[in-house]
């Protein structure tokens, strides 16, 4: 007999159980083949899902800088580096 069941679809179209495999299916996909033979991404994507807090802080906290330097130098200016400190 048929039964009704919830899947997850990824960006690809695949089918998965949960919505963490069909994130983590989508994110191995952003990230292309990782290490030899592609064999480390699935790995890295998982690292990526389950540091989402930390690394979502990190790029917001980036915005801010490189928003912040658009202001000083002027919308659409040229943000000089500071050279080393010899």
């Amino acid at each position: 007999m048929a039964t009704e069941c919830t899947a997850y679809r990824d960006d690809k179209g695949g089918l998965h159980s949960t919505p963490e495999k069909a994130t983590l299916a989508d994110l191995a996909g952003v990230l292309g083949r990782v290490g030899e033979e592609g064999g480390m991404t699935a790995g890295v994507a998982k690292l990526l899902f389950e540091k989402r807090k930390e690394i979502e802080r990190v790029f917001a906290e980036h915005d801010r800088m490189t928003a912040q330097a658009d202001i000083v130098s002027g919308a659409n200016g040229d943000v000089i580096p500071i050279k080393d400190g010899r």
